[in-house]
This record gives C-alpha cells, sequence and structure tokens, in this order.
C-alpha cells in the first residue's frame, strides 16, 4: 500500500511539472493561434517561427551571450573555487559570504546595481552590458558547483604528481582537472540555464537593438504571444532534453573508469 502511495504521490509531482510542457508542445502543431481550441495538426508555427525576424534576432542575443557568458564565468569560477580549496579559516568564510551574496540579493537589485555602475562609468548599454552583467549572476553559481569537487579530492593526488616532476599546470590538467570535471559540466549548464532564463538583470543592462527572447516575449505579452513562441519553446525544450540525455550517458560511462596506476603518474 505504502509502495503504491509513493509511485501515485511521484506520478502526481511530475504531472503538476510537466503538463504546462506538454499543452505548450501540444499547441506548437495546432493549425489555428488559439490554445484552447484544437484546430487540427500542423507545422504552420515552425514554418513561419524562421521568418520571423525579431524572434530569430532575440533568439541569436540570447544564445550568444548564454554561451560566451557561460564559458567565462566557466573558467572564472572553476579557478575561484581552486583558489577557495586553499584557503583556511575565517579568509574562507569570508570570501564565501562575498561570493552568495549575488545569489541571495532579489534580482531587481542586482539589475539595477548593475545599471548604475554601467551609467556611472559611462558605459554604453547594449550587448557588452548584458554580457558582463550575465558573467556576473552566473560566476558564483559555478563556483558553489566545483567546490564540492575540489573538497572531495585527495591533496596528496596533486603532491605525488609535483614529487614524480610534473608542473603545477601539468598536473592541473592531468590528475585534478579529470575530477572536477563533474562539476564543471553542471556548473556550465547551470550558468547556461540562467542565463537564458533571466529577465529583470537583462531589462535593465541591455540597451536599443540589443533584446533576448525573455524580454521580446515580455514586450509581446502586452499584445499577445505569438504561436511561433510555442514552437520556439518545444525546439529548446527537445534540445535541452537531449542535451542532458547525452550527458547522463557519458557520465554512466565515466563511471566505470579506472583511476590510473602510480606508473601513468611516473611517466609524467
Amino acid at each position: 500500500m505504502s509502495r503504491w502511495l509513493q509511485k501515485s504521490y511521484l506520478f502526481l509531482i511530475f504531472t503538476f511539472l510537466y503538463a504546462p510542457i506538454a499543452v505548450l508542445i501540444v499547441f506548437s502543431f495546432n493549425d489555428s493561434k488559439s490554445t484552447s481550441n484544437w484546430s487540427g495538426f500542423s507545422l504552420r508555427w515552425y514554418a513561419e517561427l524562421f521568418q520571423d525576424d525579431k524572434i530569430l534576432s532575440a533568439l541569436y542575443y540570447t544564445l550568444a551571450i548564454a554561451l560566451i557568458s557561460s564559458l567565462i564565468s566557466t573558467v572564472m569560477g572553476t579557478f575561484a573555487a581552486f583558489g577557495l580549496s586553499q584557503m583556511r579559516g575565517r579568509i574562507k568564510g569570508f570570501v564565501l559570504g562575498i561570493n552568495n551574496l549575488p545569489i541571495l540579493n532579489p534580482d531587481i537589485v542586482t539589475g539595477i546595481a548593475l545599471m548604475s555602475l554601467f551609467v556611472f562609468t559611462g558605459t554604453r548599454l547594449g550587448f557588452l552590458t548584458m554580457l558582463m552583467a550575465h558573467i556576473t549572476f552566473s560566476t558564483p553559481y559555478v563556483i558553489l558547483s566545483v567546490l564540492p569537487k575540489f573538497k572531495q579530492l585527495s591533496s596528496e593526488m596533486l603532491d605525488a604528481a609535483l614529487d614524480l616532476g610534473a608542473t603545477p599546470w601539468y598536473a592541473f590538467r592531468k590528475v585534478i582537472l579529470p575530477e572536477i570535471m563533474p562539476g564543471i559540466i553542471t556548473g556550465f549548464l547551470m550558468a547556461f540555464t540562467l542565463s537564458i532564463d533571466d529577465f529583470v538583470i537583462s531589462f535593465f543592462t541591455t540597451g536599443g537593438g540589443v533584446s533576448n527572447l525573455s524580454i521580446e516575449i515580455y514586450s509581446m505579452a502586452r499584445r499577445g504571444i505569438k504561436p511561433e513562441i510555442n514552437a520556439l519553446s518545444t525546439l529548446m525544450f527537445v534540445t535541452v532534453l537531449l542535451l542532458l540525455f547525452v550527458i547522463n550517458r557519458r557520465s554512466e560511462k565515466g563511471a566505470g573508469v579506472v583511476l590510473p596506476k602510480t606508473d601513468t603518474l611516473e611517466r609524467m
């Protein structure tokens, strides 16, 4: 009886989470603009999606900023997490507290603060300011994703590699980096998702001619959401789903990899 209740509860939770997405996907194939009446199956909105210059422009800026900011914040966050892992005592706690501030801070406060900073320094609002803003709020999440992996590492691994003649950079690439790679991938995906999803900070730090999808959809909301957005959302959802499937498959294969033996380290 208890197993039946557990399964029923799990089914209700997943239904609650994914029913809106299922409705969105179904009506992306609806022949009419209505989101309440089914008028027949059609790929009409997928065809019109690739003819809408405003949506395609917003998609370009969204993906460009998300990809660039995620890469930069992943590199910065990884090295920052490595530095934090070497700290001890109150200094480490203080730096971690500073790192958590952008996460705990309301988005509207962060957006207004960044906008004020850019205006004060005379920086023209646009692509560059939005990119810097996304790097700012993404990096702390990368640090929190990578830092636990450094904590799981044995300090003897790096010392052993250095004792066997490896340079610090070579030891980092060949010994530490493979061990923390799951945390790096998680941090990158989190930064990428947060960047695509962000509206408030993007709204305050963008300029004329630069608009991401969240801002574009917000401007459409007053007149009504175009059915092309349903098609675009479906494509993005399927892409993310496939990406997660590939990453999970790679993680399962990586779980069976045997760590290199001592003689491998000696060849370094």
